[in-house]
């Protein structure tokens, strides 16, 4: 199978940034979003970003049009039955990607490959919700500047849709990594949710400010402060993936009580102006 439409369930900042992406390796794309007025906003944000990379010089107006020219928008399923791939990037909870991928499976046709972009959810219970658990994968996208993408596979995960995958993931520029086994967190995610903590746990603690904290790992270990990271990601997001951190590996692994705090205060970071810090 050649891989030519691409669909996006979900117009969320990551859900536009991938449907960009994807419109500029070449692919006709479908960005679905149920609520018309989020498509339009969304639509509206993808020419600005589009407009900007023009302005930066890293595409040519002609490559603008053209990449917009590959993209649609639909806030019912309109043109899902002849797409080849379709990402899945909805709000981070069982409840909603669960009945939505199903949902999916119904609507795309049976050869069609179907990937989630969850960051922490397991691949194969997520690929139970469809009849397709061979053409189902995860592929998480981590948040810009970085470019890579972690395909993950499912207990039954073929070969083939991983070389799909990754084949994607390489058109839209992005760096891909194979995660082997299904596992919470996958690697990203596993190993740096431990900092994470740290950092909560040495703020909590009184052994430093927030901003101290940021600029001291800023300035030696990592590219932005844990604190500035987790506003960016957004709190709800972390919270739901250090819950299913906690289920499957133990007390250990209980979410810190400040993010706690944060997230019951309606503070989820950039995306509502208020986080760790104000925006």
């Amino acid at each position: 199978m050649e891989i030519k439409a691409v669909g996006v369930v979900g117009a969320g900042k990551m859900g536009n940034g991938i449907a960009l992406q994807a419109a500029q390796g070449g692919y006709e794309v479908v960005l679905q979003n149920r609520t018309p007025a989020n498509l339009e906003k969304a639509l509206k944000a993808i020419e600005d970003q589009a407009h900007r990379l023009v302005e930066k010089g890293i595409i040519s107006s002609d490559a603008r049009a053209g990449l917009l020219g590959r993209l649609r928008g639909t806030s019912t399923y309109e043109r899902f039955d002849t797409l080849d791939f379709v990402v899945e990037s909805v709000a981070e909870s069982l409840d909603i990607k669960t009945p939505l991928l199903g949902q999916l499976d119904e609507m795309v046709k049976k050869e069609a490959v179907i990937v989630t972009n969850t960051s922490s959810f397991s691949i194969t219970v997520l690929a139970a919700a469809t009849k397709r658990p061979d053409r189902f994968a995860g592929m998480h996208f981590l948040i810009p500047p970085t470019k890579l993408v972690e395909v993950v596979r499912g207990y039954y995960t073929s070969d083939e849709t991983v070389v799909y995958a990754k084949t994607v993931a390489k058109r839209m520029g992005r760096l891909a990594v194979e995660v082997k086994k299904d596992s919470p967190g996958f690697i990203a995610n596993r190993i740096y949710t431990p900092v994470l903590y740290e950092a909560f746990r040495a703020y909590e603690e009184g052994l430093a400010s927030k901003e101290d904290i940021d600029l001291a790992m800023k300035n030696s270990y990592l590219p932005v402060g844990p604190f500035e990271l987790a506003d960016i990601i957004g709190l709800d997001v972390l919270m739901a993936g250090w819950e299913n951190f906690h289920r499957e590996f133990g007390p250990s692994w209980r979410p810190p009580q400040s993010l706690k705090e944060l997230v019951r205060a309606g503070r989820l970071g950039k995306k509502v102006g208020k986080g760790w810090y104000d925006y």
